[in-house]
């Protein structure tokens, strides 16, 4: 989907968004820009400060500096109308359990001031998009993961709001409910939708239009997954397909110009600063070993690949300034 980039068309924006919980920063000077009818991924490991910002830009959490606006309306002192321009899908499940699937969407609709004549047609709408026409009167508590996050989702968005923020909606679903899941994003998003989500799962990158990789409270990278994979890797990313994979390992980190080793699927993944004088090498320390080699090449990397990378320079940088200041 070709999204339209101009400040016109800005569905979110910050300066320097910052919060302080006494003397620990979660979020440390954040800018970003998110465009309407983009799906705009914000991800990171547990602890990175992903959930502290959704809250701040939902108007649930007062920054502690910076400034921003949320469909227009000001992050400080506009909470409440962001409040209702925007959906909000929590990470924990926020459903009322012992209520039915419908009777959840129309407490729902109760809240967010839905007129009484279009109810019943938003209702429709939810239960169809979700796929929950056959569960609507089933306990909410008896459905499983899957359509229980289809039904948050569903709640989340029965105002029709230009914008929905989504806080960690895949985690602890199945992969089949997460892809299906991702299905019902790309859906909204081809209405025009902005979709603003935070996951850890890296797999998860690949789906939005772009990225921005959190670590630590600071914003570390920022593109399309393709830009980040083909220009923030300095290194290459060598694919090693040899038997043993996991013993060879500790061999492998000791040779030259190896950066770091890493389990992936039934084979490692390789960081070395120069893949084609690295492949003889590799190849000599597993046959003499050996190791029966099937395959050693030059790879995309992934996304996994590149938070790692990214992370693994930021703790490099801020190793070196600690010992600089000692």
């Amino acid at each position: 989907m070709e999204i339209n980039r101009t400040h016109n068309n800005t569905a979110v924006f910050v300066t320097n968004l910052e919060k302080r919980f006494g003397n620990f920063i979660a979020v440390n000077r954040i800018n970003l820009e998110v465009f309407s009818g983009e799906i705009f991924g914000f991800l990171g490991p547990n602890g990175a400060g992903k959930s502290t910002t959704i809250r701040m830009l939902c108007g649930i959490l007062e920054p502690t500096d910076g400034s921003g606006k949320v469909a227009g309306f000001d992050i400080r002192s506009e909470q409440e109308k962001i409040k209702s321009h925007i959906g909000y899908m929590s990470q924990k499940f926020s459903l009322y359990e012992d209520l039915t699937v419908e009777e959840n969407i129309d407490f729902y609709s109760g809240i967010y001031r839905i007129p009484s004549h279009l109810r019943r047609k938003r209702k429709d709408w939810v239960l169809e998009m979700a796929g929950l026409r056959e569960h609507r009167k089933s306990l909410t508590k008896i459905l499983s993961g899957g359509w229980k996050q289809r039904l948050s989702l569903g709640c989340a968005i029965l105002h029709e709001p230009p914008i929905i923020f989504l806080d960690e909606p895949t985690s602890g679903v199945d992969p089949v409910s997460r892809r299906q899941f991702w299905d019902l994003i790309y859906e909204l998003a081809g209405k025009g939708v902005t979709i603003f989500v935070t996951t850890h799962y890296m797999d998860e990158a690949e789906y939005c239009d772009r990225i921005a990789l959190i670590y630590r409270g600071e914003l570390i990278a920022l593109g399309s997954p393709e830009n980040l994979k083909n220009e923030t890797m300095k290194e290459d990313i060598l694919s090693v397909v040899c038997s043993r994979p996991q013993d060879a390992m500790e061999g492998i980190e000791k040779l030259s110009g190896i950066k770091e080793v890493a389990l992936f699927g039934k084979g490692l993944h390789v960081v070395v600063n120069n893949g084609k004088k690295s492949i003889p090498l590799l190849s000599s320390f597993l046959n003499e070993n050996g190791y029966i080699v099937d395959q050693i090449e030059i790879i995309t990397p992934s996304m996994e690949d590149v938070f790692v990378s990214l992370v693994e320079a930021r703790d490099r940088e801020s190793l070196s300034q600690v010992e600089v200041s000692q």
